[in-house]
């Protein structure tokens, strides 16, 4: 059996892996916030060569709290019932910083949903990440701020 990405990273740095039930959702939702802005960086790079410039601007629409917030929305009734049970557990973790420019309804989904990432990520469901983040980016496609944006018509 192929070994997932964290399990080959804990393997080449000889780490040990620990028991993911011990870790708090926000722990999840930090290493989570990492491997979505991969996926969509990854994502952004393979839709086009082009500036460093143009490639965050591009990157910053989805990964800012206000996308994830609106894609965990989008995504609610295609999680599992364990999927749901993180996100939840990343919601409603009390955290001691918030979005710049984001709600505090917002930003508390968008943590929920960066620590469904990192769960998934710490189980090796890489599969299962880029699942959820493609039906994701399908589902808010027609948001119209995501639209104003890439046009440049952003508030």
């Amino acid at each position: 059996m192929e070994k997932g990405i964290n399990e080959y990273i804990l393997s080449a740095f000889d780490i040990e892996a620990d028991d993911i039930r011990s870790y708090s959702p926000l722990t999840l939702a930090y290493i989570g916030d990492g491997i979505f802005d991969l996926v969509i960086r990854s994502k952004v790079v393979a839709d086009g060569n082009t500036s460093p410039a143009k490639l965050h601007k591009k990157t910053m629409q989805f990964v800012k709290a206000e996308a994830q917030s609106k894609m965990a929305l989008a995504l609610m009734d295609e999680f599992t019932g364990e999927e749901t049970d993180i996100f939840k557990r990343g919601r409603n973790a009390k955290s001691y910083t918030t979005a710049k420019n984001a709600k505090t309804s917002e930003y508390r989904r968008a943590t929920g949903f960066e620590a469904l990432m990192g769960y998934l990520y710490l189980t090796d469901n890489f599969e299962r990440i880029v699942e959820l983040i493609k039906l994701g980016l399908e589902k808010i496609k027609d948001d119209p701020e995501l639209i104003a944006h890439k046009h440049g018509n952003h508030r």
